[in-house]
């Protein structure tokens, strides 16, 4: 006889198995314990009974689908989140960048698109504007059209500024953005170089040849398999000499691609794809 937890992990397992086969987004390989929360919130939020009662709402309302999908999304991002990582990509990345004619950044599960104009910025300051293009792709359409407004919450700008500081700005984090009541919006000319598409790192293929991936704490929630398949992904999307950043607890060791990459930066996640 099974107890309530087994019985919940089935309920958990179903309840995956109906999205990937109703609205195609899979999460079956995502961490069991990221997942399990997530669902277990959204149950007591709901005040239903139990997760088959969420299957079976999710199966027949695409509307509680979408709030589900928000819900499994991973969320947690601000500007220049951990400064010494964009001051180690100043320092060691940009001279490898400048060496290219053209520049392809591509920040895959880029959620509300903080880190990514981050990212803008600091390549802006470093003179490679002009001749670069940046690329933002999630798999939730509710966060890419909140990317794609480039507002942040006024009362966070202390905290930007501050991060902005540390990770080696040159300017002032205040010529990026205009404040007005609660929000601030980034400025217009960080938008010109970012284009934003929808692409899941579990299902989807190559998203073109790229200078610089950039997926920071994404990998994390991933099982150990859907992350060798997600680092395979990346590596095939990197030109020779290109540069893969994860986050700081994320790393190649069981991907079976680390020997095709040397780490750049000591103390960060930052590899360069070997030339071959």
């Amino acid at each position: 006889m099974t107890t309530d937890h087994e019985t919940s992990k089935i309920e958990v397992t179903l309840l995956l198995e109906a999205i990937y086969l109703k609205y195609g987004y899979d999460f079956r390989n995502y961490s069991s314990a990221h997942i399990r929360r997530r669902i277990r919130r959204r149950q007591e939020l709901t005040g239903m009974e139990n997760i088959s009662a969420m299957q079976h709402r999710l199966l027949h309302d695409e509307e509680f689908f979408q709030t589900v999908l928000y819900d499994l999304s991973i969320n947690v991002t601000e500007m220049f989140r951990d400064p010494a990582f964009y001051l180690a990509v100043r320092e060691k990345v940009v001279p490898i960048l400048a060496t290219h004619s053209f520049i392809k950044v591509w920040h895959a599960g880029c959620s509300t698109g903080e880190e990514l104009y981050s990212m803008a910025i600091l390549l802006k300051e470093a003179g490679l504007y002009d001749r670069l293009q940046l690329y933002g792709t999630d798999f939730n359409e509710l966060v890419l059209q909140k990317a794609r407004e480039g507002i942040v919450p006024a009362k966070a700008i202390k905290d930007y500024t501050d991060n902005y500081q540390r990770g080696g700005g040159i300017s002032s984090f205040s010529d990026y953005y205009t404040a007005k009541y609660e929000r601030a919006l980034l400025a217009p000319e960080l938008k010109k170089k970012i284009l934003f598409a929808n692409h899941n790192l579990v299902t989807d293929q190559v998203f073109g040849e790229m200078q610089m991936i950039v997926c920071r704490n994404v990998l994390i929630y991933f099982s150990r398999e859907l992350q060798k398949k997600v680092i395979t992904l990346f590596y095939d999307s990197l030109c020779r000499g290109g540069i893969l950043c994860l986050g700081s607890r994320e790393s190649l060791q069981f991907s079976g691609l680390a020997d095709r990459f040397s780490q750049l930066v000591d103390g960060e996640q930052i590899y360069q794809k070997m030339y071959e």
